[in-house]
């Protein structure tokens, strides 16, 4: 089966999650990615470990299909080796600040020097421009300051939400960018600069509230999971758990009506379209809740099934893992790796493609696993690199 970025080289110079997945994503789709790392590991390889050598579990899904190998570029021979890298590689990924990328030798114009079509994708907090361009940041900041936190939790406390959905977003927008890139150097023969930034993304993600702010000045504040724009459309405790109900639309929200036999709220015009229920949707969460209270989870669930209303359960992570549909899809993939007791389940390429699918291919790396392989390929001899691993540069 052909990989759509076969014959692609990309050199992964990325730290936690942003810069590393976007790598990743690439990949899956078939190119072929070298991680560069700390001579004794980066931080992100050691965030919540799991390994007798404390890999972490963030790694594990982060760094699949990826060659590694440790690098100084602080140092002289270090930028060296960078610039022997960059001229057999197609693109470089980078979430460093500004001053750091010139320091190591990765900074568009000295990528450019190296290899005159290479694409340099970058990720920072505030990307440049405007007062902030300096700043660092991880995801909670880019909530904290679009609003995404404002409209969580309640007035009195606002809420991050626990997955770091910012960086992730910011990373598979990187990876969009980068392939257009790609693809205009198809035609041009032209490199460029790709660059995201956790704050963009999550702008773009709370574009619709602010959107509406200036149009209508709603003002509106956090109400937990109650949605504003729609209802019903919150979590319910049932006798046993919680479930989530979702309803958008009037079709949805007459087979609701029904449901309750609350057939007299069709015509009433608190409810009359999604914005009025949204407006009173506590109204709505109220009878809801009333309701679930009385059954269970399942039946809950069966109940909102046979009326074709969005719903399901509140899943703790071994319910994940315990799914039958994501074991009947096969959306984990179980990849051994050395140091854990057992096999970790790796979350396949989260889009499918009919004819070129994205694959886990190989497992995550270990430290320097690949050092010595890749710099031998650049012509390097093994006294050479023992000399070099000797100085610490590699």
């Amino acid at each position: 089966m052909s990989k759509v970025l076969a014959g692609i080289r990309v050199l992964d110079f990325g730290r936690y999650i942003a810069g590393p997945y976007c790598a990743t994503l690439l990949g899956d789709m078939g190119a072929e990615v070298i991680r560069i790392e700390k001579i004794d590991g980066s931080e992100d390889r050691f965030l919540s470990p799991i390994s007798d050598k404390g890999d972490g579990a963030l790694f594990m899904q982060l760094a699949r299909n990826k060659l590694c190998m440790t690098l100084n570029p602080m140092k002289p021979e270090g930028r060296e080796i960078v610039k022997k890298l960059v001229a057999t590689a197609d693109v470089v990924i980078a979430n460093l600040p500004p001053d750091t990328l010139q320091n190591m030798g990765l900074d568009y114009e000295s990528l450019k020097a190296s290899k005159p079509d290479i694409i340099l994708t970058t990720v920072s907090a505030f990307g440049r421009g405007g007062p902030y361009s300096n700043r660092v940041g991880f995801d909670g900041l880019g909530q904290a300051m679009s609003g995404a936190m404002y409209m969580s939790g309640t007035p009195q406390q606002p809420m991050k939400a626990y997955p770091p959905f910012i960086d992730f977003g910011t990373a598979s927008l990187a990876a969009f960018g980068t392939m257009a890139a790609l693809f205009e150097r198809q035609k041009t023969g032209k490199g460029q600069m790709v660059e995201g930034s956790l704050f963009s993304t999550a702008l773009t993600m709370m574009n619709g509230t602010a959107i509406e702010q200036n149009a209508l000045q709603r003002d509106r504040v956090a109400t937990l999971n109650r949605s504003q724009t729609s209802a019903p459309a919150d979590t319910f405790k049932t006798k046993d758990g919680w479930v989530l109900v979702q309803s958008v639309g009037g079709p949805l929200f007459k087979r609701w009506a029904d449901l309750m036999g609350e057939e007299h709220w069709l015509t009433d015009s608190r409810f009359k379209d999604d914005i009025s229920r949204g407006d009173n949707a506590e109204v709505i969460s109220a009878r809801l809740a009333q309701w679930c209270a009385e059954r269970s989870s399942r039946e809950v669930l069966q109940a909102m099934e046979q009326a074709r209303l969005p719903a399901g359960p509140v899943m703790s992570p071994q319910d994940v893992l315990d799914d039958p549909h994501i074991a009947a899809k096969g959306l984990f993939q179980l990849v051994e790796y050395p140091g854990l007791d057992k096999p970790a389940p790796l979350m396949r390429t989260a889009v499918e493609l009919s004819a070129t699918p994205g694959e886990i291919r190989s497992r995550p790396p270990t430290l320097g696993e690949h050092t010595d392989q890749l710099m031998q390929e650049l012509g390097y001899s093994e006294a050479e690199i023992a000399q070099l691993r000797e100085k610490r540069v590699v």
